[in-house]
């Protein structure tokens, strides 16, 4: 009974250190932990025994991902399932884009975050080129130069922006888990006017050349505050997956008709929904047919992509085959194509995101945002592929061709984990077994072997640019 009594104590101290702790970050990151701990002061404890040994400053960054991953996997095959985004897929698309640490970075439909981290992650490898040595690991202390190179991308170069606020908290987590709670995560609509995202947060209207000045109105006779924009600003790299399948509809969003898109040509230059407009100025790139009741989600996120990035930026883009191969949408894609040069399309196969509960066949698309009066031409090379093997299958399983490097018997080993997107090198230390429980290998560090794969083929191509096709 006595030993009871003591275990209560104990257990109410600690729950109540903890509890402490915990409103202190509430208050440091408000929009983050906006709720109690509702777990009892045992559970709390038994938590407590299993992270007390973790030092998740020093634990590497591989790690903490694939941890919060298998933490949040239950939740995201639930009814959340579109916000998640597998690993190769994104690392596939932030390699291809190259991000650099001056690079003004968004995803515009970020869901759980994965397209910033590692947006975030190939920013810090790049500082370990750049200040090799510095970068901490293992308990070291990292450098001051070395943390300010991708701790100033990450407070000042990278955004997201999620229409699901708990999502969004999910995102801002994420980011804390891996050493930065500061990135500019918006929770709001991003297909709402650009100004509306912009007066929410001042880097944002900043990287995009949105601003207020006031106007003399001769009507009123008064002056007025109107918004400005310049339109050489805006976002370097975009790598994003937009929702797609649902529709956005004009009597629920008034925004939808300030979008080109809305009015697209349907197929053989009209549509069979909507009455032709006569009065559309075709050289001033207006469209055909008068303002559409209802517009897909993938078809105004297309537009909106374009809205956001600066001429000559680069998105990556997860779209569904259908917006590249129906013929109702060929107006859809005349409009791209007037407005972005294409630099690769690489089909995906049909169980790309089956895991996590959709089915659509889809591919990623890599555009370039044309210049004022650039046009389009038919000499401009397209780098295209069909990736079978991405890593997985439709349960999850993985499907890599291993290759292992170097092996010191339950101690270290270091692997190569191929698939069509790219080659990863892992390092996996060995874990001992405890009782009847056999040991295992644990995954210490993973990182994209550069000339591999389609990555590899995708870096020939851009140095001798020709119609390509695996």
């Amino acid at each position: 009974m006595l030993h009871l009594v003591l275990e209560s104590a104990t257990n109410k101290s600690l729950a109540a250190r903890i509890k402490a702790l915990y409103d202190i970050e509430r208050q440091n990151e408000p929009d983050v932990f906006n709720e109690d701990i509702k777990i009892d002061e045992t559970t709390l404890k038994n938590v407590v025994l299993h992270l007390e040994s973790v030092n998740l400053t020093a634990t590497d960054l591989d790690t903490k991902g694939v941890a919060f991953e298998q933490f949040m996997d239950g939740f995201f095959k639930g009814d959340f399932g579109q916000y998640f985004t597998p690993r190769n897929i994104i690392a596939f698309a932030i390699q291809i884009l190259d991000i650099k640490a001056e690079d003004d970075v968004i995803d515009p439909a970020c869901g759980s975050g994965g397209f910033l981290l590692h947006a975030l992650d190939h920013v810090r490898k790049l500082a370990d080129q750049r200040y090799p040595g510095e970068g901490g690991g293992d308990g070291q202390e990292e450098s001051a130069r070395h943390h300010k190179y991708w701790h100033s991308f990450a407070e000042k170069h990278l955004f997201g922006i999620e229409i699901n606020e708990e999502i969004a908290r999910v995102a801002k987590m994420n980011m804390i888990v891996h050493d930065d709670g500061h990135t500019n995560v918006i929770g709001n609509d991003a297909l709402e006017p650009l100004s509306t995202i912009a007066f929410k947060n001042d880097a944002f209207a900043k990287v995009m050349g949105i601003y207020r000045e006031p106007e003399f109105n001769i009507e009123t006779g008064k002056m007025e505050e109107v918004v400005r924009r310049d339109e050489k600003k805006g976002f370097s790299k975009i790598p994003t997956n937009p929702p797609f399948g649902a529709v956005i509809k004009e009597e629920l969003h008034s925004y939808l008709k300030t979008y080109e898109l809305s009015r697209y040509i349907g197929k053989g230059g009209k549509d069979e929904d909507d009455p032709e407009d006569d009065t559309a100025d075709h050289k001033a790139g207006k469209k055909s047919i008068k303002q559409r009741a209802s517009v897909k989600t993938e078809v105004v996120y297309c537009e909106r992509i374009w809205q956001l990035l600066k001429p000559g930026g680069q998105a990556a883009v997860v779209l569904p085959d259908g917006l590249l191969t129906n013929a109702s949408l060929q107006g859809v894609r005349d409009w791209l194509l007037e407005r972005f040069k294409v630099l690769a399309v690489v089909s995906l196969p049909q169980f790309a995101f089956a895991h996590f509960g959709a089915g659509v066949k889809s591919s990623v698309v890599f555009l370039e945002k044309r210049w004022p009066n650039q046009n389009a031409s038919d000499d401009e090379a397209i780098f295209m592929a069909m990736a079978e093997n991405i890593g997985y299958d439709a349960t999850g399983r993985n499907t890599y061709q291993v290759e292992v490097l170097s092996e010191t018997p339950e101690q270290h080993r270091t692997e190569r984990q191929r698939c069509d997107l790219f080659d990863w090198r892992v390092e996996l230390d060995w874990v001992p077994g405890e009782g009847k429980k056999p040991g295992h290998w644990s995954e210490h560090h993973r990182k994209v072997i550069e000339d591999s794969g389609l990555l590899g083929q995708y870096n020939a191509f851009k140095q001798q640019p020709e119609d390509f096709f695996v």
